[in-house]
C-alpha cells in the first residue's frame, strides 16, 4: 500500500499553519494542483469538486447477459430446476467451497443455515452489532438470542478480544459478519469457536470473493451465507446462498429450504428461482475483474486518505489478502474537526460531488430488540434470568461511539478511476482546509 511521505503529526501541524495542500503536495497527483490552495466550499457557494457522477449499478449488458434469462423465459420452467443447480455449482467453484445451496434471500440462507446447525430456542449467538438488521433478527427468528459483542472501531467488525467473555454455557455460536466486504480475524475467531466447542455461521452477505489467509469468506467456518440483493456485487434483484463442506449438515440445509422434503425436519419454502440463476451466472462473468477494482482503488484511497487530521480509513486483519468493499468505511472524528458535527461534513462532502453515507445506526439500541424479548413468545420460551441476560449484552460502547463517526462511500464510486479516488481525497482534504466555513 502507498504510504504518505508524513505523518499525522506534521499534518496537524500543516493544516494548523494554513498549509496542507504543500503538506500534501508530493501525494497529490496532477489534477489535484488546482485545488491546493483554500477556496469556499460548495456547501457555502464555492465550485464543487466534482460535477460529474460516479459508476451506476447493477451493470447488464443486454447483447451478453440476455441469451440465458430469455432461454429460461421461453422454456416455461422457471422454478428451481437445471440453471438454478448451475449457478450452485460455479459459485461453490469459485469460492473453493464442496457444495452450494441458492435461496431466495441473504436472509433466508442465514435462517437455513441456523435451522440446518440445529440452532434454536435455549441457544445464544455471539453476533457484532455493526451490521445489517437481518443478522441479529435471523437469530430472533430461529428462537435463539442474539448477545451483543463490541465492536473494533478501527476495523468496523466484531472484536476478537471480546468474545470469550460473553461465553456463557447456553453459548452455541458465533456468527462473525465480514460487514462492508472486509473479513473479520477469523484465525481468532475459529480459534475460540474451537476452544469453546462453538459453531461458526459466517454472514458473508457482502463478503463475495473476499479472502483472508488464502480462503474465500463464506468457506472459514461452519456455513457461510451470501445475498445478492439489488445492491449487491453480485445480484439477481433478491436472492442468497449457503456455501459449506459438510455433506449432512447442507442435506440438512437442502431439506430445510424445500418444505423439509427428502428427511423427516419440519422445513420452509426458500427455493431460488429460474431467472434469479440465470442472471447471477450473467453477474459472475464480472465478478473477479469488479472485486479487484474495488480493491485496488480502496487501497489507492487509503494511502490518499492516511494522516488527514480527523479522518481514520478502516484498518485490515493481518493476513487479508483481498476485501471486497460493498462500502468503503472511514472513521470521522469530530473531536479533531473543531467540534463540527459529522452530519455537517457528510453535507459538505456530498455538496463538493461525492456521494457519502454515515453507515449503520446503533442496531444494539433498536427498539425491535425490547420489543421481541418480552414478546409472548420469547418470555413463554425464556426464563426471567435469560433474558436479563441478553438485555444486560446490549450495552456496547465502541460501537455506539463508531455509529456517530462512520462516513462510507458505496462500492459503486470503488468501480470508478484512480481520478476519481482523487477527487474524493481532494473533497475531504479542502473541506479540512476550510473547516471553519462548517461551524
Amino acid at each position: 500500500m502507498e504510504s504518505k511521505p508524513y505523518n499525522r503529526r506534521q499534518f496537524v501541524a500543516a493544516t494548523s499553519a494554513g498549509t496542507l495542500a504543500a503538506a500534501t503536495a508530493p501525494a497529490m497527483t496532477a489534477p489535484a494542483a488546482a485545488h491546493r490552495t483554500a477556496s469556499k466550499l460548495a456547501v457555502r457557494g464555492g465550485t464543487p469538486i466534482r460535477t460529474q457522477g460516479f459508476p451506476g449499478w447493477p451493470v447488464w449488458d443486454p447483447q451478453r447477459d440476455e441469451q440465458l434469462v430469455l432461454s429460461v423465459l421461453r422454456s416455461g420452467v422457471w422454478s428451481r430446476a437445471k440453471v438454478v443447480s448451475q449457478f450452485e455449482q460455479q459459485y461453490a467453484q469459485l469460492l473453493g467451497a464442496k457444495r452450494c445451496l441458492a435461496t431466495t434471500h441473504g436472509t433466508t440462507a442465514l435462517i437455513t443455515a441456523l435451522n440446518a446447525l440445529d440452532i434454536g430456542v435455549g441457544d445464544e449467538v455471539l453476533v457484532g452489532p455493526y451490521t445489517f438488521v437481518a443478522s441479529i433478527s435471523v437469530i430472533f427468528l430461529s428462537g435463539a438470542l442474539p448477545i451483543m459483542v463490541d465492536t473494533d472501531p478501527e476495523t468496523f467488525l466484531v472484536n476478537p478480544d471480546k468474545l470469550e467473555e460473553k461465553i456463557t454455557p447456553n453459548t452455541r455460536a458465533i456468527l462473525p459478519v465480514h460487514i462492508y466486504g472486509l473479513p473479520c480475524d477469523m484465525t481468532r475467531i475459529n480459534a475460540i469457536a474451537k476452544k469453546h466447542d462453538l459453531l461458526v455461521v459466517e454472514d458473508a452477505c457482502q463478503a463475495w470473493l473476499a479472502e483472508i489467509g488464502g480462503k474465500k469468506c463464506g468457506t472459514l467456518g461452519d456455513l457461510g451465507c451470501f445475498s445478492f440483493q439489488n445492491s449487491k456485487h453480485l445480484t439477481c434483484g433478491e436472492g442468497g446462498a449457503i456455501t459449506g463442506d459438510d455433506d449432512q449438515v447442507m442435506d440438512r440445509a437442502v431439506s430445510y429450504h424445500d418444505f423439509g422434503r427428502g428427511g423427516p425436519r419440519l422445513g420452509s419454502k426458500c427455493r431460488m428461482t429460474e431467472f434469479q440463476a440465470a442472471i447471477l451466472l450473467a453477474q459472475m462473468q464480472r465478478l473477479e475483474q469488479q472485486t479487484q477494482r474495488r480493491w485496488e482503488n480502496a487501497t489507492y484511497l487509503t494511502s490518499k486518505l492516511q494522516g488527514i487530521p480527523g479522518i481514520y480509513p478502516h484498518r485490515l486483519y493481518q493476513g487479508v489478502d483481498r476485501a471486497a468493499y460493498h462500502l468503503y468505511p472511514l472513521r470521522y472524528v469530530a473531536a479533531e474537526f473543531n467540534g463540527v458535527p459529522r452530519d455537517r461534513f457528510l453535507t459538505a462532502l456530498r455538496a463538493e460531488g461525492i456521494p457519502c453515507t454515515g453507515g449503520y445506526g446503533r442496531l444494539n439500541k433498536a427498539p425491535f430488540m425490547e420489543h421481541t424479548l418480552s414478546s409472548r413468545n420469547f418470555t413463554r420460551m425464556y426464563s426471567p434470568e435469560q433474558l436479563d441476560h441478553c438485555r444486560a449484552q446490549i450495552e456496547c460502547p465502541d460501537n455506539d461511539r463508531l455509529c456517530s463517526e462512520a462516513v462510507c462511500f458505496s462500492q459503486r464510486v470503488l468501480l470508478g478511476t484512480k481520478e476519481d479516488m482523487d477527487d474524493i481525497a481532494k473533497a475531504i482534504i479542502k473541506i479540512v482546509e476550510n473547516r471553519e466555513q462548517l461551524v
